[in-house]
């Protein structure tokens, strides 16, 4: 159905969304055959939630901390994506780990990206992992989302060289503007059938 009709993402932040925008800017402007149907959150002064309303996106909050336990939370997201009648789910600085319960219900339908060349520093700090280790080159992936933390399959990369002079910040910085380039193009290759939906 993906390369005739739009796709529908929900797009799942916790911050700024930077690359949220950019998926955005992208279905507005067809570069990518999609929709944003749902912006979701855990933070409820994420500024993505201020870029939802300013591009009229449903949004919605949903916080840890006005749940029970994690499985009611965890019920409770599934089915805010699910109501949304997303067909796929693109993680953008999202900042809590899926459940077994959520991947499972959504699998092989999950996307997310990640600031390193994966399957090199996977986890939180890959630009500091980076820099530590004295590579020449870092970047950017855009992958499926399984049980592991950032093992499933990629979907694209790209590279960045790592400068003599780089800080963390300005060693981000230039990941994350291929990050703007790279995501949105991971999604249309999904929507057009270039790449098919992993079932893991």
């Amino acid at each position: 159905m993906f390369a005739t009709d739009k796709l529908k993402i929900a797009v799942l932040v916790s911050g700024r969304g930077s690359n949220l925008q950019s998926i955005v800017d992208a279905c507005r402007s067809g570069e990518i055959n999609a929709d944003t149907v749902l912006v979701l959150s855990d933070n409820s002064k994420a500024k993505a939630l201020e870029r939802a309303r300013n591009q009229s996106i449903k949004s919605k909050v949903l916080q840890r901390k006005n749940y029970d336990d994690v499985a009611t939370y965890d019920v409770a997201l599934s089915d805010a994506v699910e109501e949304s009648g997303a067909d796929l789910v693109c993680l953008a600085g999202f900042m809590r780990i899926l459940s077994k319960k959520f991947i499972h219900r959504f699998d092989g339908n999950i996307i997310n990206v990640h600031p390193s060349l994966l399957p090199s520093f996977p986890g939180l700090a890959a630009q500091r992992q980076a820099l530590d280790h004295g590579v020449k080159v870092s970047g950017c992936t855009v992958h499926f989302v399984d049980e592991g933390v950032d093992t499933g399959p990629i979907i694209i990369q790209s590279c960045v060289p790592v400068m003599p002079r780089d800080t963390v910040e300005s060693l981000s910085a230039r990941i994350l503007e291929q990050e703007h380039i790279i995501y949105p193009k991971a999604i249309q290759m999904i929507a057009s059938g270039e790449v098919k939906r992993w079932l893991g």
